[in-house]
C-alpha cells in the first residue's frame, strides 16, 4: 500500500494538490482514500461534495474522509486526561482550566494520523493520501515512541508495580491521586499506536512526504525548515510542488514584476531541494473544484509521471552525537569530492560539492555550535559541529 502525506504552510493550495493527486490515482484504477487531518477541513470544498468523518465515496475508486479530531482525542486520550485533570484539581486548578492544560498542542492531529494505521491494517485501499495540517509539528511529535521506548520497556513496568504496592500507604498520608490501571493501559495503547504509525510513515518503500509551496520568500523559508526537521526524524520527501506560478501566457505589464520575483524564488527552491524533484503548477484562472478540474490540475503537476510512484529515494539528513561533537550526515551520491565548499550563515548551512548544491536550515540544537570540519565517509558528507573554544580572558593590570 502506498501512503502519501502532503504538508506545507497554510494557504499554499496543499489540500487542492492532495485532492488532485488522489483523483489522478483513482482515475488510474487504484482504490484511493484521501483523508484530512487538518482541524480546518477543506476537502469537502475541493470536491464540492459533503465529506463525513468516515470514508465517503466521491467517485469510482475514490473515497474521502474528514477526521473528527475531537472524537479521536477523546477515544485515545480520555483515560490519561482524566488522571491529569484529577492531579491538577488536587493542586488547585479549576476543572475547565485543567482539561485545557491536559491536552498537548498537536496531540489531536496525532490521533487523527492513527487512522492511517487503521486503514493500512484493513487493506481496503491501494493508496492513502493524507492532507496534513499546515505544519510539520505533528510529524515531529510522531517520533515520541523512540523517546518513550526506554521508559516503556524499563521504568514503566516497575512504576506500575510500585504504585500498586504503595497505594495503601500513600492514601493514608496524603490525598494526592495515584494513577490507576486505566491510565497505565492508555499509555501502553498510545505507545503501541504511535510506534505503528511511525513505522508506516518512515517506511522508505511505501511512504513519502510531498511539500507544497508557493514561489514566495516566507513560504519557501518555512518549507526549508520543514524539510530539515522531516529529514531529521526519518521522513522521506520525494517531491516539492511549487504551486500558483504565473504562466508565460500572462503578458500584462502589471504581472511583469511578479513573474521576475517568482523566477528568482524558483531558483531558490531548486538550490534548496534538488536533487529532490521539483514539480510545478501554474496559477489557474478559476478555482480548481470538483473531480474534473482536479484531474486537470494533476495533469499540470505530474505530466506523464505516475503520482503514486516513489519519485525520489534518498537517505534523510541525520544528526548524531560522537564524543563531544555533533555530526550532521548527508548522503551525496555521484558527486565530485575535489571541489567542496561548506559554510554557514546564521541558521543556514550552504553545501556545494561539484555541481551539487544544497541550502539547509539548521536545527536549533546546531545553531548554537560552530563548524569544526567537513569530511567524506563513503558517499556521505559529515559536517562536525562543536562548541566554540572559550575566549581567553585578559586581565587588566592592577592600578599603581
Amino acid at each position: 500500500m502506498r501512503v502519501l502525506l502532503f504538508t506545507g504552510k497554510g494557504g499554499v493550495g496543499k489540500t487542492t494538490v492532495a485532492a488532485a493527486t488522489a483523483a489522478r490515482a483513482a482515475a488510474s484504477g487504484r482504490r484511493t482514500l484521501v483523508m484530512s487531518t487538518d482541524p480546518a477541513h477543506s476537502l469537502a470544498d475541493s470536491f464540492d461534495l459533503a465529506v463525513e468523518a468516515e470514508a465517503t465515496r466521491i467517485s469510482d475508486n475514490l473515497w474521502a474522509e474528514q477526521i473528527d479530531a475531537q472524537q479521536r482525542l477523546e477515544s485515545n486520550w480520555r483515560d490519561i486526561q482524566e488522571y491529569l485533570v484529577e492531579v491538577m484539581n488536587w493542586a488547585g486548578v479549576e476543572t475547565v482550566q485543567a482539561e485545557e492544560l491536559s491536552v498537548i498542542p498537536g496531540i489531536d492531529e496525532i490521533f487523527s494520523l492513527i487512522d492511517v494505521k487503521r486503514h493500512v491494517e484493513a487493506g481496503n485501499y491501494d493508496m492513502i493520501v493524507v492532507d496534513c495540517a499546515p505544519t510539520a509539528e505533528t510529524l515531529r511529535l510522531l517520533s515520541l515512541p523512540e523517546v518513550m521506548n526506554w521508559y516503556i520497556e524499563r521504568i514503566f513496568p516497575v512504576e506500575r508495580r510500585v504504585v500498586k504496592a504503595v497505594r495503601p500507604i500513600v492514601t493514608r498520608i496524603t490525598s494526592l491521586p495515584l494513577a490507576g490501571d486505566p491510565f497505565f493501559q492508555a499509555v501502553e495503547r498510545l505507545h503501541r499506536n504511535l510506534s505503528a504509525v511511525h513505522r508506516i510513515l518512515t517506511d522508505e518503500l511505501s511512504s513519502s512526504v510531498r511539500l507544497v509551496v508557493n514561489p514566495e520568500k516566507m513560504v519557501i523559508a518555512e518549507a526549508r525548515r520543514t524539510y530539515t526537521y522531516l529529514s531529521l526524524f526519518g521522513y522521506r520527501v520525494d517531491a516539492v510542488v511549487v504551486n500558483r506560478i504565473i504562466p508565460d501566457t500572462v503578458t500584462d505589464p502589471y504581472f511583469g514584476k511578479w513573474k521576475e520575483i517568482q523566477k528568482e524564488h524558483l531558483a531558490t527552491v531548486r538550490d534548496s531541494f534538488e536533487p529532490v524533484p521539483i514539480l510545478t503548477s501554474r496559477l489557474f484562472d478559476q478555482e480548481m473544484v470538483g473531480v474534473p478540474l482536479l484531474l486537470q490540475m494533476a495533469d499540470e503537476v505530474y505530466g506523464g509521471q505516475d503520482p503514486t510512484a516513489v519519485l525520489f529515494r534518498d537517505e534523510p539528513v541525520r544528526v548524531r552525537r560522537r564524543g563531544g561533537v555533533f555530526v550532521l550526515v548527508m548522503r551525496l551520491p555521484f558527486v565530485s569530492r575535489d571541489d567542496m565548499d561548506v559554510h554557514r550563515r546564521g541558521e543556514e548551512l550552504f553545501v556545494r560539492v561539484g555541481s551539487y548544491k544544497r541550502n539547509l536550515i539548521l536545527p536549533q540544537s546546531l545553531q548554537r555550535l560552530t563548524i569544526r570540519e567537513a569530511t567524506f565517509a563513503g558517499d556521505h558528507l559529515e559536517v562536525l559541529f562543536a562548541k566554540a573554544p572559550a575566549q581567553p580572558t585578559t586581565r587588566r593590570p592592577a592600578d599603581g
